[in-house]
Protein backbone atom coordinates (compact mmCIF):
# COMPACT_ATOMS: atom_id res chain seq x y z
CA UNK A 1 0.00 0.00 0.00
CA UNK A 2 1.18 3.79 -0.70
CA UNK A 3 2.08 5.87 2.93
CA UNK A 4 3.59 9.18 3.28
CA UNK A 5 6.47 8.99 5.66
CA UNK A 6 8.48 11.62 6.88
CA UNK A 7 11.76 10.30 7.22
CA UNK A 8 13.45 13.30 8.85
CA UNK A 9 12.30 16.86 9.46
CA UNK A 10 12.08 18.53 6.02
CA UNK A 11 11.40 15.29 3.94
CA UNK A 12 8.15 13.47 2.93
CA UNK A 13 8.14 10.62 0.96
CA UNK A 14 5.60 8.00 -0.99
CA UNK A 15 6.59 4.73 -0.17
CA UNK A 16 5.46 1.27 0.01
CA UNK A 17 4.35 -0.46 2.84
CA UNK A 18 2.77 -3.56 3.40
CA UNK A 19 -0.86 -3.81 4.04
CA UNK A 20 -1.75 -3.85 7.49
CA UNK A 21 -3.20 -7.55 8.97
CA UNK A 22 -5.96 -6.35 11.65
CA UNK A 23 -5.08 -8.21 15.80
CA UNK A 24 -7.55 -9.40 17.73
CA UNK A 25 -10.08 -6.66 18.49
CA UNK A 26 -9.05 -4.68 15.43
CA UNK A 27 -10.58 -3.39 12.12
CA UNK A 28 -8.85 -2.82 9.43
CA UNK A 29 -10.12 0.12 8.02
CA UNK A 30 -9.83 2.12 3.93
CA UNK A 31 -8.59 5.27 4.68
CA UNK A 32 -10.60 7.67 2.56
CA UNK A 33 -9.70 11.04 4.02
CA UNK A 34 -6.89 12.99 5.97
CA UNK A 35 -7.22 16.15 7.57
CA UNK A 36 -3.61 18.01 7.52
CA UNK A 37 -2.99 19.68 11.43
CA UNK A 38 -0.52 21.54 13.06
CA UNK A 39 0.87 18.26 14.27
CA UNK A 40 1.94 17.19 10.99
CA UNK A 41 3.43 20.65 10.27
CA UNK A 42 5.69 20.79 13.85
CA UNK A 43 6.91 17.17 12.70
CA UNK A 44 7.71 18.33 9.10
CA UNK A 45 9.99 21.17 10.74
CA UNK A 46 11.53 19.37 13.42
CA UNK A 47 9.67 20.46 16.34
CA UNK A 48 7.45 17.53 17.65
CA UNK A 49 9.23 16.33 21.56
CA UNK A 50 7.38 12.90 21.32
CA UNK A 51 8.14 11.32 17.76
CA UNK A 52 11.32 9.66 16.27
CA UNK A 53 11.80 9.80 12.37
CA UNK A 54 10.83 7.76 10.39
CA UNK A 55 6.70 8.21 11.04
CA UNK A 56 3.95 7.96 8.44
CA UNK A 57 2.37 10.80 9.65
CA UNK A 58 -1.79 11.45 9.48
CA UNK A 59 -3.70 11.48 12.70
CA UNK A 60 -7.31 13.27 11.67
CA UNK A 61 -8.87 10.45 9.41
CA UNK A 62 -11.89 9.59 8.26
CA UNK A 63 -12.35 5.62 6.24
CA UNK A 64 -14.49 2.75 5.34
CA UNK A 65 -14.31 -0.07 7.38
CA UNK A 66 -13.25 -2.99 5.37
CA UNK A 67 -12.70 -6.20 8.22
CA UNK A 68 -14.09 -6.31 11.62
CA UNK A 69 -14.10 -8.58 14.46
CA UNK A 70 -16.43 -11.36 15.16
CA UNK A 71 -19.65 -10.27 16.82
CA UNK A 72 -18.19 -6.32 15.52
CA UNK A 73 -21.14 -3.47 15.56
CA UNK A 74 -19.56 -2.51 12.59
CA UNK A 75 -20.51 -3.32 8.99
CA UNK A 76 -18.13 -3.19 6.16
CA UNK A 77 -18.58 -0.27 3.87
CA UNK A 78 -20.00 2.17 6.92
CA UNK A 79 -17.94 5.46 6.97
CA UNK A 80 -16.07 5.72 10.38
CA UNK A 81 -14.04 8.85 11.72
CA UNK A 82 -10.96 7.35 13.45
CA UNK A 83 -10.03 8.59 17.47
CA UNK A 84 -6.28 8.44 16.93
CA UNK A 85 -5.36 7.87 20.67
CA UNK A 86 -4.52 4.62 21.41
CA UNK A 87 -5.03 4.15 25.57
CA UNK A 88 -3.81 1.19 27.91
CA UNK A 89 -7.27 1.24 30.18
CA UNK A 90 -5.36 0.44 32.73
CA UNK A 91 -3.83 3.75 34.23
CA UNK A 92 -5.59 5.79 36.35
CA UNK A 93 -6.42 8.51 33.99
CA UNK A 94 -8.53 5.43 31.48
CA UNK A 95 -9.57 4.61 34.92
CA UNK A 96 -11.21 7.66 35.88
CA UNK A 97 -12.62 7.37 31.96
CA UNK A 98 -10.18 10.22 30.92
CA UNK A 99 -8.67 8.29 28.24
CA UNK A 100 -7.38 11.40 26.32
CA UNK A 101 -4.81 12.26 28.90
CA UNK A 102 -3.55 8.02 29.39
CA UNK A 103 -0.34 7.93 30.92
CA UNK A 104 0.62 5.75 28.35
CA UNK A 105 -0.91 7.24 25.32
CA UNK A 106 0.33 6.36 21.96
CA UNK A 107 -0.84 8.44 19.29
CA UNK A 108 -1.15 7.82 15.65
CA UNK A 109 0.86 10.04 13.34
CA UNK A 110 3.11 10.69 16.52
CA UNK A 111 4.15 8.11 18.52
CA UNK A 112 2.95 5.03 16.27
CA UNK A 113 2.66 5.25 11.93
CA UNK A 114 -0.11 7.21 11.76
CA UNK A 115 -2.98 7.41 8.45
CA UNK A 116 -1.67 8.71 5.75
CA UNK A 117 -1.51 5.40 3.66
CA UNK A 118 -4.42 3.48 1.95
CA UNK A 119 -5.20 0.82 5.31
CA UNK A 120 -5.22 1.19 8.80
CA UNK A 121 -5.77 -1.52 11.42
CA UNK A 122 -7.09 0.46 14.79
CA UNK A 123 -9.15 -1.40 17.64
CA UNK A 124 -12.60 -0.85 17.29
CA UNK A 125 -13.08 1.13 20.74
CA UNK A 126 -11.06 3.98 18.90
CA UNK A 127 -14.03 4.05 15.61
CA UNK A 128 -16.80 6.28 15.93
CA UNK A 129 -19.95 5.56 13.25
CA UNK A 130 -20.18 8.97 11.02
CA UNK A 131 -23.55 8.18 10.24
CA UNK A 132 -24.28 10.46 6.95
CA UNK A 133 -21.53 12.85 7.19
CA UNK A 134 -19.28 12.62 4.44
CA UNK A 135 -15.71 11.81 3.93
CA UNK A 136 -14.76 15.17 4.62
CA UNK A 137 -16.92 16.20 7.33
CA UNK A 138 -15.47 13.14 8.94
CA UNK A 139 -11.82 13.58 8.86
CA UNK A 140 -12.61 17.20 10.45
CA UNK A 141 -13.88 15.55 13.62
CA UNK A 142 -11.17 14.80 15.68
CA UNK A 143 -9.38 18.60 15.08
CA UNK A 144 -13.31 20.06 16.07
CA UNK A 145 -13.47 17.00 18.88
CA UNK A 146 -9.74 18.98 20.63
CA UNK A 147 -11.40 21.97 20.76
CA UNK A 148 -14.95 20.57 21.79
CA UNK A 149 -12.94 19.07 24.92
CA UNK A 150 -11.22 22.24 25.55
CA UNK A 151 -14.33 24.54 25.84
CA UNK A 152 -16.44 21.35 27.53
CA UNK A 153 -13.30 21.59 30.44
CA UNK A 154 -13.83 25.26 31.04
CA UNK A 155 -17.87 24.98 30.24
CA UNK A 156 -18.92 28.58 29.18
CA UNK A 157 -22.48 29.19 29.73
CA UNK A 158 -25.11 31.45 28.28
CA UNK A 159 -23.93 35.11 28.03
CA UNK A 160 -20.19 34.56 29.73
CA UNK A 161 -17.60 36.45 27.62
CA UNK A 162 -14.90 33.76 25.73
CA UNK A 163 -12.01 35.19 24.57
CA UNK A 164 -10.15 32.70 22.00
CA UNK A 165 -6.63 33.37 21.19
CA UNK A 166 -5.11 32.22 17.61
CA UNK A 167 -7.63 31.84 14.86
CA UNK A 168 -6.10 28.95 13.43
CA UNK A 169 -8.29 25.66 13.04
CA UNK A 170 -8.17 25.15 16.82
CA UNK A 171 -9.00 28.30 17.74
CA UNK A 172 -11.37 28.19 15.05
CA UNK A 173 -13.25 25.19 16.37
CA UNK A 174 -13.25 26.94 20.03
CA UNK A 175 -15.09 29.87 19.02
CA UNK A 176 -17.71 27.16 17.16
CA UNK A 177 -18.23 25.55 20.03
CA UNK A 178 -18.19 28.58 22.74
CA UNK A 179 -20.38 30.16 20.28
CA UNK A 180 -22.42 27.09 20.33
CA UNK A 181 -22.98 26.92 24.64
CA UNK A 182 -24.03 31.19 23.83
CA UNK A 183 -21.44 32.57 25.04
CA UNK A 184 -20.38 35.80 23.71
CA UNK A 185 -17.19 35.05 21.41
CA UNK A 186 -14.18 37.31 20.71
CA UNK A 187 -11.49 36.54 18.59
CA UNK A 188 -7.71 37.75 18.95
CA UNK A 189 -4.97 36.92 16.09
CA UNK A 190 -2.08 38.55 14.64
CA UNK A 191 -3.82 37.58 10.85
CA UNK A 192 -6.19 40.12 9.60
CA UNK A 193 -7.31 37.48 7.17
CA UNK A 194 -8.33 34.72 9.89
CA UNK A 195 -9.88 37.63 11.60
CA UNK A 196 -11.57 38.25 8.84
CA UNK A 197 -12.87 34.18 8.17
CA UNK A 198 -13.86 34.44 11.75
CA UNK A 199 -15.99 36.79 11.14
CA UNK A 200 -17.78 36.06 7.71
CA UNK A 201 -17.96 31.83 8.81
CA UNK A 202 -18.49 32.18 12.43
CA UNK A 203 -20.13 35.27 12.84
CA UNK A 204 -17.94 36.41 16.17
CA UNK A 205 -19.17 39.57 18.02
CA UNK A 206 -15.74 40.87 18.03
CA UNK A 207 -12.68 40.54 16.21
CA UNK A 208 -9.33 41.97 17.34
CA UNK A 209 -5.79 42.27 15.80
CA UNK A 210 -2.93 41.39 17.87
CA UNK A 211 -0.25 44.36 18.67
CA UNK A 212 0.47 46.99 21.22
CA UNK A 213 -2.73 48.08 21.54
CA UNK A 214 -4.87 44.97 22.00
CA UNK A 215 -5.11 45.02 25.57
CA UNK A 216 -6.87 48.04 25.65
CA UNK A 217 -9.13 46.84 23.01
CA UNK A 218 -10.02 44.35 24.96
CA UNK A 219 -10.66 45.87 28.26
CA UNK A 220 -13.10 48.51 26.35
CA UNK A 221 -14.99 45.87 24.45
CA UNK A 222 -15.57 44.10 28.55
CA UNK A 223 -16.08 47.50 30.41
CA UNK A 224 -13.07 46.75 31.98
CA UNK A 225 -14.00 43.51 33.05
CA UNK A 226 -12.50 41.10 30.87
CA UNK A 227 -13.05 37.49 30.15
CA UNK A 228 -14.97 34.90 32.10
CA UNK A 229 -13.09 32.37 29.57
CA UNK A 230 -9.86 32.38 27.59
CA UNK A 231 -8.80 30.05 25.57
CA UNK A 232 -5.15 30.04 24.32
CA UNK A 233 -4.66 27.66 20.94
CA UNK A 234 -1.39 29.45 19.91
CA UNK A 235 1.15 27.02 21.56
CA UNK A 236 3.05 29.85 21.98
CA UNK A 237 4.55 30.49 25.39
CA UNK A 238 4.65 34.55 25.53
CA UNK A 239 1.16 34.37 24.36
CA UNK A 240 -0.25 32.23 26.84
CA UNK A 241 1.37 34.25 29.48
CA UNK A 242 -0.49 36.95 28.13
CA UNK A 243 -3.53 34.81 28.13
CA UNK A 244 -3.88 34.91 31.67
CA UNK A 245 -3.97 38.63 32.00
CA UNK A 246 -7.13 38.76 30.02
CA UNK A 247 -8.95 36.89 32.18
CA UNK A 248 -11.60 38.42 34.14
CA UNK A 249 -11.85 38.27 38.14
CA UNK A 250 -13.14 34.90 39.26
CA UNK A 251 -12.83 33.45 35.26
CA UNK A 252 -11.11 30.66 33.87
CA UNK A 253 -7.80 30.20 31.27
CA UNK A 254 -7.81 26.99 29.30
CA UNK A 255 -4.32 26.03 27.28
CA UNK A 256 -5.32 24.18 24.11
CA UNK A 257 -2.10 24.66 22.66
CA UNK A 258 1.10 23.43 23.69
CA UNK A 259 4.63 24.81 24.45
CA UNK A 260 8.18 22.94 24.84
CA UNK A 261 9.25 24.39 28.08
CA UNK A 262 8.33 26.32 31.24
CA UNK A 263 5.05 29.09 31.13
CA UNK A 264 5.23 31.45 33.63
CA UNK A 265 2.97 34.23 35.73
CA UNK A 266 2.77 36.24 37.99
CA UNK A 267 0.90 34.55 41.32
CA UNK A 268 0.09 38.04 42.96
CA UNK A 269 -2.33 38.53 39.62
CA UNK A 270 -3.54 34.63 39.56
CA UNK A 271 -4.40 34.67 43.00
CA UNK A 272 -5.94 38.26 43.13
CA UNK A 273 -8.49 36.78 40.43
CA UNK A 274 -8.88 33.55 41.83
CA UNK A 275 -8.28 32.52 38.58
CA UNK A 276 -8.78 28.92 37.34
CA UNK A 277 -6.31 27.07 34.63
CA UNK A 278 -6.92 24.15 32.69
CA UNK A 279 -4.94 21.97 30.64
CA UNK A 280 -6.38 20.75 27.75
CA UNK A 281 -5.20 17.72 26.14
CA UNK A 282 -6.57 15.68 23.20
CA UNK A 283 -10.43 14.25 23.19
CA UNK A 284 -12.89 11.15 24.22
CA UNK A 285 -15.30 9.50 22.65
CA UNK A 286 -18.01 11.85 24.27
CA UNK A 287 -16.33 14.51 22.71
CA UNK A 288 -16.41 13.06 19.24
CA UNK A 289 -19.73 11.86 19.59
CA UNK A 290 -20.73 15.72 20.31
CA UNK A 291 -18.87 17.06 17.47
CA UNK A 292 -20.70 14.32 14.99
CA UNK A 293 -24.06 15.34 15.87
CA UNK A 294 -23.12 19.40 15.83
CA UNK A 295 -22.18 18.46 12.21
CA UNK A 296 -25.15 16.74 11.17
CA UNK A 297 -27.44 18.98 12.87
CA UNK A 298 -25.68 22.11 10.59
CA UNK A 299 -23.74 23.70 13.23
CA UNK A 300 -20.45 23.45 12.51
CA UNK A 301 -19.60 25.00 8.86
CA UNK A 302 -17.73 22.09 7.34
CA UNK A 303 -17.31 23.45 3.78
CA UNK A 304 -15.93 26.59 4.21
CA UNK A 305 -13.18 24.80 6.94
CA UNK A 306 -12.07 22.47 4.07
CA UNK A 307 -10.15 25.35 2.01
CA UNK A 308 -7.62 23.30 0.20
CA UNK A 309 -6.65 19.43 -0.81
CA UNK A 310 -4.95 17.07 -2.87
CA UNK A 311 -4.40 13.46 -3.56
CA UNK A 312 -1.95 11.28 -1.29
CA UNK A 313 0.54 11.23 -4.07
CA UNK A 314 0.67 15.31 -4.14
CA UNK A 315 1.41 15.54 -0.72
CA UNK A 316 4.91 15.85 -0.72
CA UNK A 317 5.05 18.67 -3.03
CA UNK A 318 1.65 20.51 -1.22
CA UNK A 319 3.03 20.06 2.04
CA UNK A 320 5.29 22.97 1.96
CA UNK A 321 3.32 25.28 0.05
CA UNK A 322 0.35 24.22 2.43
CA UNK A 323 2.51 25.74 5.53
CA UNK A 324 3.22 28.84 3.99
CA UNK A 325 0.93 32.02 5.74
CA UNK A 326 0.15 33.16 1.91
CA UNK A 327 -1.84 30.11 0.99
CA UNK A 328 -4.49 30.58 3.92
CA UNK A 329 -4.87 27.34 4.47
CA UNK A 330 -7.61 26.44 7.02
CA UNK A 331 -7.98 22.95 6.71
CA UNK A 332 -6.27 20.78 4.25
CA UNK A 333 -7.47 17.63 3.42
CA UNK A 334 -5.95 14.66 1.91
CA UNK A 335 -7.95 12.47 -0.45
CA UNK A 336 -7.04 9.01 -0.43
Amino acid sequence: MRAILCEEPGRLTLVDRPEPRPAEGEVLVRVRRAGVCGTDFHIFRGKQPFLSYPRVIGHELAGEVVEAPPGSALRPGQTVAVIPYISCLRCVACRRGKTNCCQDIRVLGVHVDGGLCDYLAVPERNLVPAGGLSADQAAMVEFLAISAHGVRRAAPGEGDRVLVVGAGPIGIAALIFAKARGAGTVALDVRADRLAFCRRELGVDETVEAGAGAPERLREITGGDFFDVVIDATGNAASMERSLGHVAHGGACVFLGIVQGDITFSDPEFHKRETTLYASRNATREDFEAVLAAIEAGRVPTGALGTHRAPLEAVPDAFPRWMSPEAGVVKALVEI
